[in-house]
């Protein structure tokens, strides 16, 4: 044998040694628990001082560096700085908060390497069974279809795609939309989220195809006000072709009246597109699935699952109820990825589905997750974020310093500090300012939002870890910071 490798055959990106790997590794994990299982005693959020920023800024290495090292100065200027979502009193953007199974699946996804488009493998297998577990998890069909994605704003889009192609009346993927017979109208509330946008973009068909329906008082899509955009696109030959109900918006947590939008869209045929990304999940809790009912005759449905289901980032799902339909929409021959009768390619692809050819193994972690914790433990936890809110609104109201100004739906929350005596401008600048001393300070981490042009604090319940503890907390910081800051602001003007 030669003293050297001169070609470099025998050189590769696995550890010349396992021993320093394995040391680093086990640390990790260490680690990992004693951050995880300590995180009450620790600030939700921080801001990142100049030195750390300092880190990343450093030129692009060339020379390798110690493992150890490389994982320090993880460990040092990275994780402390974290969003904080894992944090019990983390209420900020709607998030899960992680689960240390699911963690635990990511990596072994990751050292097993699969790409999820297809092959005949355990892999392929494990996402069929747990996409089957979702179509059952939320009432559909036996021949339902779903599949696995990076996120709702993915599962949106695949969702009205095939809403598009289904509704067109020609046949888009060969002739496009040039050959519309005539122009396709979508309809949601003037709550959906921004993800729809971009969704009406990409399809080609422009924001103006997105019809924003006026919400009631309880921000829930007026269906008269529906009924009559419909009309009225009739009988300007626009053909109706979608409306995207919302179960769970962003801003408020608020369910549109899904069986009802479901009777339009089948009185109409339209089809029915459900977002569920932030409350698809309330139909596996017992107490609150009634929340959602109707969800399940929708067409198509868009879901996050690293949301209530606490899965690590990132997962979504869409489901179609339609499986031929959702083949049909994205399905692309080609010689070099071809089923074949043996061999591991003796199977369909799963890549005919989503938009991408290389699909991480996202299954496995919800595969892990769902068989360790079952789905009556997801469901309690559910339960519990949605009786939190109630605690908190009930905090609230009886709170004359506090107002709330939506009604609570599900497990989002959006008040005010209000003293009285200030006009609104000087009420959001308050508001704004408690905001930003509770997220500085690591005490609690609410986001702000606007609703009918008040801002307000945003409390979304979407924690494993949240006690009422924590919520009687924030409501005490608010309050305390809310009397200090209103001594100096100006009153309402005369």
């Amino acid at each position: 044998m030669e003293a050297t490798d001169r070609t470099g055959e025998r050189d590769s990106l696995d550890p010349p040694g396992w021993a320093e790997f394995r040391t680093v590794a086990h640390a990790a994990v260490d680690d990992a628990i004693a951050r995880i299982s300590g995180l009450r005693d620790g600030p939700v959020w921080q801001p990142m001082p100049n030195a750390a920023r300092a880190r990343f800024r450093q030129p692009l290495p060339v020379a390798p560096q110690p493992l150890a090292e490389v994982y320090a100065e993880v460990a040092e200027g990275v994780l402390p700085h974290a969003m904080g979502n894992v944090h019990p009193r983390f209420f900020s953007w709607y998030m899960g908060a992680g689960d240390l199974t699911g963690a635990l699946g990511d990596f072994l996804a990751a050292v097993d390497g699969s790409n999820l488009g297809g092959g005949d493998t355990a892999a392929t297998a494990v996402d069929r069974q747990v996409t089957g577990w979702i179509c059952q998890m939320m009432g559909f069909p036996e021949g339902a279809s779903a599949a696995l994605v990076s996120g709702g704003s993915m599962a949106n889009i695949i969702g009205l795609t095939a809403a598009r192609n289904a509704m067109a009346g020609v046949d888009l993927r060969h002739e496009g939309l040039d050959a519309l017979p005539q122009p396709l109208a979508f309809y949601a509330s003037d709550q959906v989220h921004s993800c729809h946008k971009k969704a009406m973009n990409l399809l080609g068909l422009g924001l103006n195809a997105l019809r924003r329906v006026p919400t009631d008082a309880d921000f829930r899509m007026d269906l008269a006000a529906l009924e009559g955009l419909i009309a009225d696109d009739l009988a300007r030959g626009i053909r109706p072709a979608c409306v995207i109900a919302t179960a769970g918006t962003t801003n408020t947590g608020s369910v549109d009246d899904l069986n009802a939008v479901a009777d339009l869209c089948r009185r109409h045929g339209i089809w029915l597109h459900v977002d569920g990304c932030i409350g698809a999940l309330l139909a596996i809790a017992p107490r609150s699935a009634g929340l959602v009912a109707g969800m399940e005759r929708a067409d198509s449905l868009a879901m996050d699952l690293h949301k209530w289901l606490h899965a690590p980032f990132d997962v979504g799902c869409v489901v179609i109820r339609d499986r031929r339909l959702h083949r049909e929409t994205f399905a692309e021959e080609a010689e070099y990825l071809e089923q074949a009768e043996r061999g591991l390619a003796a199977t369909e692809f799963l890549h005919h589905y989503t938009l991408e050819t290389t699909r991480s193994f996202r299954a496995l972690k919800l595969w892990m997750m769902l068989k360790h914790h079952g789905v009556a433990r997801f469901g309690a936890l559910i339960d519990r974020n949605v009786a939190q809110a109630r605690h908190l609104a009930d905090r609230i109201k009886a709170d004359p310093r506090l107002e709330l100004l939506a009604p609570v739906a599900t497990s989002i929350v959006c008040f005010r500090y209000n003293p009285g005596e200030m006009d609104e401008p000087a009420l959001d600048r308050l508001n704004h300012e408690i905001l930003f001393q509770l997220q500085e300070t690591g005490i609690a981490a609410p986001s702000g939002t606007t609703l009918r042009g008040r801002f307000c604090l945003r409390v979304a319940l979407c924690n494993h870890r949240t006690q009422l503890a924590d919520l009687d907390l924030l409501l005490d910081e608010v309050c305390k910071r809310g009397d200090l800051e209103s001594r100096t602001a100006a009153p309402r003007s005369a």
